[in-house]
């Protein structure tokens, strides 16, 4: 670990990112992108050319400067030397050092006494109020109040074809106008005068109750407007502000505390609105602004409705204004309604920039809906939809927008991160690159994160030794990448030297870095080391949040202490956090799991009482409790809950119930259910499947097992590792071990790796056909790849040797067990007992005396059978040893206690039969389950433990 996280820096070593390729062949290995350093400083030990002179700093007024001064300088006055004009241009230096001025000529002293004569404000021309009139626009007075903009159209349409309306509003009342308007009548200039005048004709006329004005406009109020303009430019306006009414010094004042609440507490949510809605008449920006403010919060709706709000004022969006809606919908993740927004402005003829594409790829790559783009991706995944949606609008943002940037090329790579597709985001960052763009240390981050989904160490080691060497400091991002690669691929000791080495750097934890040591041990299921990392968060005094509790919780469940797991959501209420569902999930399986059905519904309604709505994965904790305890008739009525609740069951639903029937060996109801699962259009994955070959090969059908294999070649899902250990485990059920090896030399064939349950499901059939030296050949494979044998590989071997009549075998392959430092079980004890007692070879003195010592052995660990095995035994012992013996005193030391009671009254009965005894099945490590009618004692018994 150290030497992969300290690699020195070397000019051969295979680096990923690179600016310039080598021209070693010894640096073969690197990889085909690259993101370069920042730009380095110029060498301060270059030399000018001597012949060289300092520029001066284009002057941008120059050509300005020069115009003025041909135009203003009489043809008999010499124009001024070079030393003037640039002391004219250097504004401050000629401040400062002012040069003495020449003499000036006698028209220059004139025109200096008549310009020091006091200067009077210039009066504004008389200016021609026709010039600003507008053919076929009529001045509409006396209106009522109330009167909207298509009302008055309605009425003046008669005299012509109407271009616009324009009702001036109150100022007190935003919501009424001010009674007075102006009609713009359209069409060319003389149909347009035609129109107004016809108009003007009907002067006096009752409208809504009114006699209203009608009469030509005379320009009055642009001439107004040109004349505050003029006086603006030439800057005798009034400075102090008293020019502005009343009204407009409280716009402007409460548009100015709006935007520095904006910028200084946009946290308080309540004081920006309260801002905003004090403005009374808000302009363009300030609706803006505010849709900006939705927009990064994430509240769609509310974005929404302050665009429509300033739509229905008459004013009407922006670029910007239509780019900050589609940012909200992004982060609402309502790519629909993006891009409705997108046709809209294509249809209003509104450019959209490069942000807008930015937001649009950035929103693709963070969702995954494959209905929201065309129906030709649609017949793709689920997140290659959207990447490929995010991919179209970069190619169209290429072809509008030459000179992208860092920003958009960021979240295209992010999106195809987010898909594993690692070469083509190998392929982006070069040609971004390639195109001079410097890569910030975000897409460092999402490179690194990408690496960790399909987890390549190497080349996310890679990527974070070059962040370093361009020049960027990591931070707890970087670190964190680590420390989540690490916690995923399970190598969580790793993960802890790179939290060390980062507090070495002095960079704290935060709540996301803790979060991943948690998970990785909780994946282990290290409970104890989850808690230390907690109670570290707790001392750093941060503040746990929603999803680190839920891990808690986990940890608790886990462990089997549920009172803990409810008293920690009790603790998450105090300090105000609302658990979810997730949060109840594990609680609700565990006491399902453990039969506890009354208080596993108890915590369902716990979890309704909390806010929280119950969803189908709630639902399938419940149903995977039941099937775990094989109460399928209360799983089933689940589903009509189900039903009740509005929700429909998924595939994890029926596959859960179908696991369940196949546990049980029901191949009628778990067909039943496979059925339902395809009628109801769900998809049909590989573990529907082996829910089916499960319950087909614990009832011995395995002709239909087959079947189920052929349909699953036509479906094109390939058979994994399960698939194989289930049918192999079948096969071992009938002791043909040569379906079994026939199926091995399958599995070695289309590269499927063995597993430990595979070879133990293989030893089991070798086993069961008497073939022990197959079964040793197993084992030696196993020690070649790397396989480990574990408690159950070793009991299947015990039975085997005791079938075979060699218990000293038997006996042999217990002290290999426990010398290989696996610890024997219940299950271990039982299945060796039963062998060698019921074979009754125990004549031998070191038969006998093994015996002795797995019963010393038995008791010391504190084990103690049921009533059904001591009654199995002591039937046995009196094969063994009629009057009684050391043996029998030692064996029945792991009898009950109310053994002595039991043996008294009715230990001589002829009528006891052996009970059968229960067990747990493991769902995913299939053993003995059928027992044919030639098996002796021993055999029934091995088989019904493992049941």
């Amino acid at each position: 670990m150290d030497s992969l996280l300290s690699t020195p820096t070397s000019h051969c070593t295979s680096t990923l990112f690179t600016t310039k390729p080598h021209s070693s062949s010894a640096c073969a290995t690197t990889v085909s992108f690259s993101l370069q350093p920042p730009p380095q400083p110029p060498d301060p030990n270059i030399r000018r050319s001597k012949s060289t002179k300092p520029k001066t700093p284009p002057n941008p007024l120059k050509n300005l400067s020069a115009t003025t001064t041909a135009a203003k300088t009489p043809p008999h006055v010499s124009a001024p030397t070079e030393t003037n004009s640039l002391a004219s241009k250097l504004r401050l230096s000629s401040k400062l050092f002012p040069p003495p001025p020449p003499p000036p000529p006698i028209q220059d002293i004139q025109l200096e006494a008549q310009s020091s004569e006091p200067e009077e404000a210039p009066s504004p021309e008389p200016v021609n109020p026709e010039k600003y009139r507008q053919d076929g626009k009529i001045f509409v007075g006396n209106l009522p109040n109330w009167i909207k903009k298509h009302e008055v159209a309605e009425f003046f349409r008669q005299f012509g074809p109407i271009k616009d309306v324009i009702l001036i509003k109150a100022h007190n009342d935003i919501n009424r106008n001010a009674g007075f308007g102006f009609v713009i009548y359209g069409g060319p200039p003389p149909l347009a005068e035609k129109s107004a005048m016809k108009a003007v004709e009907f002067d006096g006329v009752e409208f809504h109750g009114r006699v209203v004005t009608v009469k030509l406009d005379d320009g009055k109020r642009l001439k107004e407007k040109a004349e505050e303009r003029a006086r603006w430019v030439e800057g005798h306006q009034v400075q102090d502000g008293h020019s502005k009414s009343k009204w407009h010094q409280e716009r402007e004042g409460s548009r100015m505390l709006f935007r520095k609440i904006l910028e200084s507490e946009p946290e308080n949510w309540q004081k920006v609105i309260t801002a905003f809605e004090r403005i009374s008449k808000p302009s363009r920006r300030e609706f803006g602004l505010m849709v900006n403010y939705y927009a990064r919060r994430g509240d769609m709706h509310r974005a929404r409705e302050t665009f429509e709000r300033m739509r229905a004022r008459g004013i009407e969006p922006t670029s910007h204004v239509y780019t900050n809606l589609i940012h909200a919908y992004a982060v609402g993740r309502d790519m629909e309604e993006a891009l409705s927004c997108i046709r809209k402005m294509k249809e209003e003829g509104i450019e959209m920039t490069l942000v807008t594409y930015s937001i649009l790829v950035g929103g693709f790559a963070k969702i995954g809906n494959s209905e929201l783009y065309p129906l030709r991706y649609q017949l793709v995944s689920h997140h290659e939809a959207c990447t490929r949606a995010a991919d179209y609008w970069f190619k169209e943002a290429k072809e509008r927008h030459t000179p992208l940037n860092a920003i958009i090329y960021g979240n295209i790579i992010y999106a195809h991160c987010q898909i594993c597709n690692m070469e083509r985001a190998e392929a982006l960052v070069r040609e971004m690159e390639e195109e001079g763009i410097d890569a910030p240390i975000d897409i460092y981050h999402t490179m690194m994160d990408g690496y960790t989904m399909i987890g390549n160490e190497e080349k996310c080691l890679i990527v974070f030794e070059r962040l370093k060497e361009c020049g960027f400091t990591p931070s707890v991002i970087s670190y964190g990448c680590l420390i989540n690669l690490y916690s995923k691929i399970g190598k969580v000791s790793k993960a802890l030297k790179v939290s060390k080495m980062m507090e070495s750097d002095g960079i704290k934890h935060n709540m996301k870095t803790y979060s991943m040591l948690i998970n990785g041990f909780l994946k282990l299921k290290d409970w104890a080391n989850a808690f230390a990392v907690f109670e570290d968060l707790v001392e750093d005094g941060l503040k746990p949040d929603v999803v680190l509790y839920n891990n808690i919780i986990k940890a608790f469940c886990g462990m089997g202490n549920m009172d803990r797991a409810i008293q920690t959501v009790k603790e998450m209420q105090k300090e105000r956090h609302r658990p979810t569902t997730r949060t109840f999930m594990p609680i609700i399986h565990g006491f399902a799991r453990a039969g506890e059905m009354r208080r596993a519904l108890q915590v369902f309604d716990m979890m309704r009482r909390s806010g929280c709505i119950p969803t189908v994965h709630t639902f399938n904790a419940l149903i995977l409790g039941l099937t775990e305890k094989r109460q399928m008739e209360k799983a089933v009525e689940i589903l009509d809950e189900m039903s009740l609740a509005g929700l429909s069951p998924n595939e994890h639903t029926y596959t859960t119930i179908m696991h369940g029937y196949a546990s049980l060996g029901d191949t009628g109801k778990a067909f039943e259910y496979f059925t339902k699962l395809r009628n109801e259009g769900l998809e049909l994955d590989v573990f529907a499947y082996e829910a089916l070959l499960k319950a087909c090969c614990k009832s011995g059908r395995m002709q239909s097992a087959l079947a189920v294999t052929k349909e699953m070649s036509a479906q094109k899902i390939p058979r994994n590792t399960f698939v194989y250990n289930i049918l192999i485990d079948g096969w071992a059920r009938r002791g043909d071990v040569w379906e079994a090896a026939d199926l091995m030399q399958q599995m070695k064939q289309e590269g499927v790796q063995p597993d430990i349950h595979t070879y133990t499901s293989f030893i089991n059939a070798c086993c069961k056909a008497g073939d022990m030296l197959r079964a040793m050949k197993a084992i030696q494979e196993m020690n070649t790849i790397g396989v480990k044998p574990n408690v159950k590989t070793y009991t299947t071997l015990i039975h085997g040797w005791a079938r075979a009549s060699l218990p000293e075998k038997a006996l042999k392959c217990f002290e290999e067990m426990k010398q290989a430092g696996l610890k024997p079980d219940k299950a271990v004890y039982h299945c060796l007992m039963t062998s060698l007692l019921s074979r009754a070879t125990v004549a031998e003195a070191s038969m006998y005396s093994g015996l002795l010592s797995v019963c010393k052995e038995m008791f010391e660990s504190g084990l103690t059978v049921d009533m059904g095995t001591a009654v199995h035994w002591s039937r046995c012992l009196r094969k063994i040893e009629r009057t009684g013996g050391e043996l029998t005193e030692a064996l029945q030391k792991t009898f009950p206690p109310d053994w002595s009671s039991y043996h008294t009254t009715g230990a001589d009965s002829d009528s006891e039969t052996d009970d059968e005894l229960e067990s747990d099945d493991d769902d995913n490590e299939v053993y003995f389950s059928s027992v044919t009618e030639g098996e002796d004692e021993a055999d029934e018994e091995m088989n019904r433990l493992w049941l």
